[in-house]
């Protein structure tokens, strides 16, 4: 029976909430020996209990799965928000074996990033994730150390310094200017605007990472008519989807060995062919003609991270094939699926409020004029455009619970003790929407941004107020990156096109959970050229 259980749920033929049920008639025939386990632990906890100092309130959850059942599959962020509503910022709950605290005040989020932020370095990263990350070589997901500290010193200064981010701004730049004539060789017709976003920066990232090899590896750039099935674009999304997903194996290590939802060999799958992207564009960047390296030499070619990377395998004897490879994942993963997100979101909010979109229109006539494209050099005097991304970024927050964290030894938060690799939760989502911090904080409100002298808005994580790529030795390095590009694609879009909502259609803020807060309908327009000089589009 059981076997034929399992094949099912490989399968794919049994959902999420049912295989919880499957679970609980299947650890009840363990039962006993799980209460005896749990009254050793039980025992050994209370022995190491620190006087004076409880465990954080929570809700009750059923012997050995915990609060799972209650939890459900969507809207992670807001079930946790309505626990905090009644267990306050700091609570407990227990998903199977694993103890789990939520944070959702700025003043507790600010004893785990600043004030304790070694003892909080550490990742609780999953099965999924040790498997897509090359075993835990990346930035994201790997513990803290010195091994760290010397790849994120790479990662930031070759890959996200200013002088990398110039070298390769003509990547960028060719990436969005594909995307306008995407847009454009559907004008009059409706436009997916949230799927041609994607392709933009999947086309944007990859040509940073790889420049032409990485292109050429793929077999070709991703193009909205491109019905694909083995491009760059299906590989993402599988990895995203993998990521993102409640894993039984996570919740229960001790069946792990069984993979009962099939997670791990489809990741050990989508990691596979991405692999042979990355080897593939490896060969062809040490394969390149050497005028090609003399022309970025002399600064007048574009440098790609790829490059720069194997160019420091020979001065930095730590710096692994692996590790390069996991540093190109860290940057394909961490920066298309959020980046594509948050310009959909920032569209849909400006088409929800036209008034607003045609602020920033006017902003965009007078910096840029009508004859002109949108360059990077731009964004910095769009004033407007830049906090109504922020205010998008405050309402729809790209990871809304944040990557957990880990504590390395038991420690105190708020008064309450929270135990050694216990999983943490920061509720971003929660905070940058609670009304006690915000006014109104539901409504899409750019001028927030403009009109508050006593507050400094950045993305720096300085303010634990608006943390939507995190703070402290963990918070996102790529935000400057992120913030680039969401701002020059989304003023690229609104500069060069008007956009007419269908008649039949209704624009909907409905979010899918997932590790990135995605909406859950997609985002559909009708564009027209906006610039007079038809060449521009070319």
């Amino acid at each position: 029976m059981i076997e034929m259980m399992v094949e099912k749920i490989v399968a794919g033929a049994i959902s999420f909430d049912r295989l919880l049920l499957f679970l609980q008639s299947f650890i009840a025939l363990l039962l006993t020996a799980g209460l005896i386990k749990c009254v050793q632990w039980t025992v050994k906890a209370l022995r190491r209990r620190q006087p004076g100092l409880p465990l954080p309130p929570g809700p009750r959850g059923l012997p050995v799965v915990g609060y799972l059942p209650f939890l459900g599959t969507e809207d992670l962020h807001v079930t946790f928000k309505e626990l905090a509503d009644r267990y306050g910022p700091v609570y407990k709950l227990w998903l199977g074996n694993k103890l789990c605290v939520v944070l959702s005040s700025p003043e507790a989020v600010r004893e785990v990033v600043r004030d304790k932020d070694v003892i909080f370095a550490n990742r609780d990263s999953g099965v999924a994730s040790r498997v897509i990350m090359y075993g835990g070589n990346d930035i994201v997901f790997s513990d803290y150390g010195p091994e760290w500290r010397t790849m994120r010193k790479t990662f930031t200064h070759q890959m996200l310094g200013n002088s990398s981010l110039e070298a390769s701004y003509g990547l960028r730049r060719d990436a969005v200017k594909n995307g306008v004539k995407e847009v454009y060789a559907r004008v009059g017709s409706c436009v997916d605007i949230g799927y041609i976003g994607l392709l933009t920066v999947i086309n944007s990232m990859a040509a940073m990472i790889g420049g032409e090899s990485f292109l050429e590896a793929d077999g070709r750039q991703e193009r909205a008519d491109d019905g694909g099935g083995s491009g760059l674009r299906d590989i993402l999304t599988e990895l995203m989807v993998l990521l993102g997903a409640p894993n039984v194996s996570d919740f229960f290590p001790a069946l792990a060995w069984l993979d009962l939802q099939g997670i791990e060999t489809r990741a050990k799958r989508v990691f596979a062919r991405f692999d042979g992207l990355i080897d593939k564009a490896i060969t062809r960047s040490q394969n390149k003609p050497k005028q090609v390296e003399k022309e970025v030499q002399q600064g007048k070619g574009s440098t790609d991270f790829l490059q720069r990377l194997l160019g420091l395998q020979d001065s930095e004897s730590s710096l692994s094939l692996a590790k390069i490879k996991a540093m190109l994942m860290d940057t394909m993963v961490g920066g298309t699926d959020t980046t594509a997100t948050m310009v959909e979101w920032t569209l849909t909010e400006l088409m929800l409020q036209p008034q607003v979109m045609k602020k920033v229109q006017d902003e965009l006539t007078e910096v840029v004029g009508l004859s002109d494209l949108v360059e990077e050099t731009h964004l910095v005097k769009l004033k407007y455009l830049d906090a109504a991304v922020k205010e998008t970024m405050r309402l729809h927050t790209p990871v809304p619970l944040l990557v957990p964290r880990r504590p390395v030894e038991t420690t105190e938060i708020r008064g309450y003790r929270i135990p050694k690799d216990a999983r943490i939760f920061t509720n971003v989502w929660a905070i940058q929407r609670d009304p006690s911090l915000w006014d109104n904080p539901r409504d899409f409100t750019p001028e927030r941004f403009l009109n508050c002298a006593s507050k400094k808005w950045d993305y720096s994580g300085n303010n634990m107020q608006y943390l939507p790529f995190g703070s402290g030795r963990r918070m996102c390095p790529g935000f400057a990156l992120a913030e680039k590009s969401v701002m020059h694609i989304v003023a690229s879009f609104l500069h060069c096109f008007n956009w007419q909502v269908p008649e039949d259609v209704k624009i909907g803020v409905e979010t899918k959970f997932g590790i990135v807060l995605k909406k859950r309908d997609s985002l559909v327009a009708i564009p027209t050229p906006r610039l007079s000089n038809l060449e521009l589009y070319a």
